[in-house]
């Protein structure tokens, strides 16, 4: 009776440990054909190289890489893992995957402790194939790992009624340091809930909330000592705080001007409630609250969830607005399963058929990891990546098999790329002449020196779409403070260069060429004094 008991029990009350199979399977088996893709942008300019560099030599402080300060939790956990899987692309992606798998889960977690398991249920589903979560759970960047550690420390926050809410607390600390020591700016989400919890204590006048709240102002405050231990190692072993001084300017100094950041809260608004067919879900939620709720309609999210949730929001979208170089949307993957619960709850509270929405949003989803939207979009936000790396193993490895001893001008991350055989796309080093992109004045630069290389790798470094392009009247904004910038095509940047176009091939909006330049060198004879005999 006992064994028919637990056949029967309902999935939402199944231990989370036990599912966990069920979430990495489906998350391991959708991406199989990514998982042997070699190394891709940021990761084959930081985040491998630093793991890299600690799995052969065990120092937290990258060496074949400039050092940024970002926390060390990812290098030791994917150094550890090498040394199970091996060092290949494969598994670290299987990694990935796993701490993507666990994030979802933490996702469903949340989503079953606040609402229904049919609405959990869906939740997870929909973030699994949202595009930027899709495209993200193979990609080792730190951000997959800070959301999974967020995710879980916000459903333990949110737990209704705990049996130990001390026991609550602690989970909450231990999971936002490790959020932390994964990504530093993770440590907006814990940070922001804690000056919640003091506007709770202090509009609170009864003495057992009061103490309740001081706990969890302390427990969410935890986390800034281990980041805080993390910078003052950094600082001891390199002389730099928050890592090197360009990345700092990059990512926060330069960024304090009230025309770019209030550019940039516009486009971090666009990334939270329109970006890759997010718009669909926020808008059958919005027609949906115009349909009455009746008595009989399932309860939806409760205040304080919603309120803790807005927090979460408005904090994540301030502070991404204000630091980072590059928008990049990765850095808000905690905020969009939050998102989407609430648009979910708001399809089952206000309609008897919110499946019919489900459905419609899945079907966007889906299309976005496939289909690019009409305005640039950073690659790795759909499986654009895929096209982006497919492309540029085929150049590379035309490269090494006709030209070994090329020197090739090319833009990162091609440099990386050609330089370090570790990434997967070489198996012997290729020498390089960097330039930033293709961009005219980039090209005027190269043709300047043209005994410097004898070959060029060139390829799209933005995605800018051709027809149809939402954001052309940005572009000027855009240039000053986002660094876009328009490539010359391949036929171009031959002209300019005086070289041939040896290769070339497209993918959707993606492409890239290989050009070779015919030198012509001065050669004279020079008379050989032989000694008389």
């Amino acid at each position: 009776m006992k064994r028919l008991r637990n056949a029967r029990k309902p999935l939402g009350d199944i231990p989370p440990w036990k599912l966990y199979p069920l979430f990495f399977a489906v998350v391991y088996f959708s991406h199989l054909t990514l998982l042997r893709l070699p190394y891709f942008w940021d990761e084959a300019g930081y985040y491998i190289p630093a793991a890299w560099d600690f799995y052969r030599t065990g120092s937290l402080i990258p060496q074949t890489t400039l050092t940024n300060a970002h926390p060390p939790l990812p290098s030791i956990l994917l150094a550890a893992w090498w040394h199970l899987s091996g060092f290949v692309p494969s598994g670290t992606r299987t990694l990935v995957c796993m701490v993507s798998a666990a994030a979802l889960l933490g996702v469903f977690k949340l989503a079953r402790s606040l609402c229904t398991r049919s609405v959990a249920a869906v939740t997870a589903i929909l973030t699994a194939i949202y595009p930027i979560w899709f495209a993200q759970s193979t990609l080792a960047h730190a951000d997959i790992f800070a959301a999974a550690f967020t995710l879980w420390a916000f459903a333990f926050y949110l737990e209704p009624e705990p049996a130990s809410s001390t026991r609550n607390q602690i989970s909450v600390a231990f999971l936002f340091s490790l959020a932390a020591l994964s990504k530093e700016t993770a440590i907006v989400t814990p940070v922001a809930l804690a000056l919640w919890e003091t506007f709770l204590l202090i509009r609170s006048s009864r003495a057992i909330p009061r103490r309740e709240h001081t706990r969890w102002i302390i427990a969410l405050l935890i986390p800034i000592l281990p980041l805080a231990a993390w910078y003052a190692y950094h600082y001891h072993a390199t002389g730099f705080i928050f890592g090197n001084p360009q990345f700092l300017r990059y990512n926060a100094t330069a960024n304090l001007g009230l025309h770019r950041i209030a550019l940039s809260l516009w486009h971090r608004l666009l990334h939270l409630t329109v970006h890759m067919n997010l718009y669909v879900a926020v808008i059958c939620a919005a027609a949906a609250l115009f349909i009455p709720a009746t008595p009989e309609s399932p309860k939806g999210l409760q205040k304080p969830a919603l309120q803790a949730i807005a927090v979460i929001f408005i904090a994540n979208w301030i502070a991404f607005s204000i630091l980072g170089g590059a928008l990049l949307t990765r850095y808000l993957l905690p905020v969009y399963p939050l998102i989407i619960l609430l648009c979910v709850t708001t399809w089952h509270r206000h309609l008897r058929r919110w499946w019919l929405l489900a459905a419609l949003t899945a079907a966007a989803f889906l299309s976005g990891i496939w289909i690019y939207p009409p305005y640039p979009f950073a690659p790795e936000d759909n499986l654009a990546y895929r096209d982006m790396v497919v492309l540029h193993v085929e150049a590379v490895h035309i490269i090494e098999h006709r030209y070994p001893k090329a020197i090739v001008l090319t833009a990162w991350p091609a440099t990386s790329e050609l330089a370090r055989p570790e990434l997967g796309y070489t198996r012997t080093p290729i020498k390089t002449v960097a330039i930033d992109n293709f961009s005219f004045g980039e090209i005027e630069k190269a043709a300047a020196d043209p005994g410097s290389y004898d070959t060029a790798l060139i390829f799209s470094t933005k995605i800018d779409p051709r027809g149809i392009n939402l954001a052309r009247a940005n572009r000027a904004s855009d240039a000053k403070y986002f660094d876009y910038h328009q490539d010359l095509d391949p036929t171009e940047v031959a002209a300019l260069l005086h070289g041939n176009i040896v290769w070339q091939a497209h993918r959707n909006a993606e492409w890239a060429a290989i050009l070779r330049f015919p030198r012509i060198v001065n050669a004279s004879l020079t008379p050989l004094s032989l000694p008389l005999r």
